[in-house]
């Protein structure tokens, strides 16, 4: 047997292990929850900035503007991820989870659970209205950002499990290639537990002191640039499990083969040692940095387009294999073979599609002229409304409706499939009415994380106004939406059980064939860490020295709502 052919197994319908299914299906609850709330502070966040209600006094619109983007961009997603990854190392790793790594899951989950409630509550309260980023000199309430610590070490002990099933796995069985769901998640989760440590530090080291009162000001240059140490490469900690799908589930479920396992397995070391190092590009219109690290980091950025580009062709070589195998005709024929009727297919494949306009977007933030004219304005949010709220969400919506199923042995019903199917189909137009909106009003000038405002009836703002409405009516389709894909969720929870051959498949593809073996040296993970270590500090080393040596005054904290 070849490297490859042992690098996956087939999907199969065995029962899923009932106290590793529990663990999965606790994170997936709280993430769809998050979503729920999220959606709703989405919707009132957009109808305010439409001009078309008020709220009440006690309510202030950036303080439903940072629950929004804290339920849905951090929690909502991180719950998923995690949940996802346990579900497929503990179907492809021994086909349960070992006791340390059951031990560390349930253990990351009520600390992340613990300071998801916390935060929520800072938020509610209005003591946290600092918005996701929360960039100093804005304070939050200290407890605020203990909550954050919460979070990110739950996550942390979360990884830890996974690489404990991962050297169980390898260690018994010797000599074998993992099982690819198994690598990208020890990739996905390597990634996180790096890049959180800037975000550690800040919060830690910065912020909890500062916002105590026990340090009198707080640099913000090394605040902003830690956290977008951590900022950048948490986009592909959201992308990386939805590749994951893409590279492994969906050829499963169009009847396919994996395209290339060894190509899946560059594309994750790539991300990993990649996007790390990038964060100045969200910093161009900063002034404490030098032109020629923000100019390094703009090119490593670029580098990162790199394995994206190669999964673009891995996924459309794979469905175009796929649909001449079954016996397609003609340039385009192969589309036609494509189970567009099936939801675990249609909501990843919508969100795929998506990525190519998203991307572009993405192309022009990272260019140091171009960000010129669109930086801080409302085109920014559109670009990350199409990566994370349409990319990755149907990607995690379309996960979720053979996920729960399967894990709790029940069955995907022809009535959820269309009602999955409808709410993929509302989400995208949706989206197309907020996004496109957005990035209009955005290259018109109109400002980002602003409430409505007329600014004293400047022309300017007044030419803004159409398109804060076509944003609120894409907002409010959008929360049809996430309403539709929560009773969804419901309706799975409750699916009719089922037996060896009704339930929900656990859609893990084979390789190719013709993808020949896998080399072993994509899992010399020490030569990757230490790449990325390299890149780290050559990117950062020198102007974080500058930023230390020669501070910036400083600042008291400032609560302004």
């Amino acid at each position: 047997m070849t490297a490859t052919a042992m690098a996956a197994s087939p999907a199969d319908n065995r029962p899923f292990d009932a106290r590793d299914g529990k663990l999965v299906i606790a994170h997936l609850l709280v993430a769809f929850t998050a979503l729920l709330i999220g959606g709703v502070a989405g919707l009132l966040q957009g109808l305010v900035r439409g001009g078309m209600i008020k709220l009440p006094s006690e309510l202030g619109y950036y303080q439903i503007l940072t629950a929004h983007g804290v339920l849905m961009a951090l929690i909502f997603t991180t719950f998923f991820i995690i949940g996802f990854l346990y579900a497929g190392v503990s179907k492809t790793m021994g086909g349960r989870l070992i006791g340390i790594t059951s031990r560390l899951g349930w253990a990351g989950f009520v600390l992340m659970t613990i300071g998801t409630i916390l935060g929520t509550i800072m938020i509610l309260a209005n003591e946290a209205t600092v918005l996701y980023t929360f960039y100093a000199p804005l304070k939050a309430n200290p407890f605020f950002y203990i909550a954050l610590v919460f979070v990110v070490v739950g996550s942390w002990l979360s990884g830890y499990g996974i690489f404990a099933q991962y050297r169980y796995w390898r260690r018994t069985n010797k000599g074998q290639i993992s099982p690819l769901f198994g690598f990208m998640a020890v990739s996905t989760m390597l990634l996180w537990q790096i890049a959180t440590i800037g975000v550690a530090i800040t919060v830690l080291f910065q912020f909890i002191p500062w916002s105590f009162g026990w340090v009198e000001k707080i640099n913000i240059m090394i605040s902003r640039t830690l956290f977008w140490y951590f900022g950048h490469p948490l986009v592909y900690f959201w992308l990386m499990p939805a590749y994951m799908c893409w590279y492994i589930c969906i050829p499963r479920i169009i009847g396919g083969k994996i395209f290339s396992d060894s190509m899946a397995r560059m594309a994750f070391v790539l991300f990993i040692v990649l996007s790390v190092p990038v964060g100045f590009h969200h910093q161009l219109m900063e002034p404490g940095i030098a032109p020629i690290w923000k100019y390094i980091q703009v090119v490593l950025t670029f580098a990162v387009v790199v394995p994206s580009l190669m999964t673009a062709f891995a996924m459309f070589a794979t469905f175009e294999q796929t649909g001449r195998a079954k016996g397609a005709r003609g340039l385009f024929g192969w589309l036609k073979k494509l189970p567009w009727g099936d939801v675990r297919f249609f909501a990843p494949f919508m969100g795929m599609l998506i990525f190519i306009p998203a991307g572009a977007g993405g192309i022009i933030n990272a260019s140091n002229q171009m960000n010129a004219i669109v930086h801080n304005t409302l085109w920014v949010t559109g670009h990350f409304h199409l990566t994370v709220a349409t990319t990755v969400a149907l990607t995690f919506f379309g996960v979720a409706y053979w996920l729960i199923p399967h894990v709790l042995g029940r069955q995907l019903t022809p009535k959820v499939n269309r009602l999955g199917i409808l709410q993929t189909v509302i989400w995208i137009i949706g989206m197309a009415f907020m996004s496109s909106a957005m990035h209009a009003s955005g290259l018109m000038g109109a400002p980002r994380r602003t409430a409505y405002a007329t600014y004293g009836d400047h022309p300017d703002a007044a030419s803004w106004i159409p398109s804060y409405v076509v944003m609120a009516i894409g907002g409010t389709v959008l929360f049809i939406g996430v309403c539709l894909m929560f009773y969804n969720v419901i309706a799975l929870l409750r699916a009719p059980k089922g037996d060896e051959k009704t339930v929900a498949e656990f859609p893990i593809g084979e390789a190719s064939e013709e993808s020949g073996p896998t080399p072993r040296w994509l899992e010399r993970w020490g030569v990757w860490v230490g790449l990325v270590v390299v890149l780290v500090l050559f990117a950062y080393t020198v102007p974080f020295a500058d930023m230390l040596i020669n501070p910036s005054p400083g600042s008291k904290p400032w609560v302004t709502w």
